[in-house]
């Protein structure tokens, strides 16, 4: 994923619950704060989403989109492109869990958004760092509370 923003975080708990977490969309309301509404329009052959309509509410930044997603086979790793955007032109994801020690979970969530508004790219890539660092606490919170 060419210009994108990286982070990374230690979570304690085994991947698969980390996994679980990330999978379980219609809940994300529950912990993303900016998440209003998220339904799982399609699931693929194995039972996962395949493609997920959020609804996003981030005060200036109001947003309908719907993402696709592939879930690699040994469930360590999830990435997404843009369907379609109310305000995106583009958006590129991937989550990729590493297991540590037992009980342990690296998480690298790597993320590329392009706006429909022109932005200057150090402030997007500001935007995506928040948007990452955001959401791996989130998760972080969610998973190990």
């Amino acid at each position: 994923m060419a210009d994108h923003t990286e982070q990374s975080i230690v979570i304690n708990a085994d991947a698969r619950d980390v996994m679980a977490v990330i999978a379980d969309f219609e809940h994300y309301p529950d912990w993303v704060g900016a998440a209003r509404e998220v339904e799982v329009t399609a699931q693929g052959a194995d039972g996962r989403p395949s493609e997920v309509r959020f609804v996003l509410d981030a005060g200036v930044l109001q947003d309908t989109y719907v993402l696709s997603y592939t879930w690699s086979p040994d469930g360590n790793a999830v990435s997404w492109r843009l369907v379609s955007s109310d305000l995106q032109r583009d958006q590129r994801g991937r989550y990729v869990l590493s297991q540590q020690a037992e009980g342990s979970t690296k998480v690298t969530y790597e993320l590329m958004v392009d706006l429909l508004v022109p932005m200057i790219g150090q402030l997007k890539r500001r935007a995506e760092k928040a948007i990452t660092e955001a959401a791996l606490n989130d998760l972080k919170k969610r998973v190990e509370g």
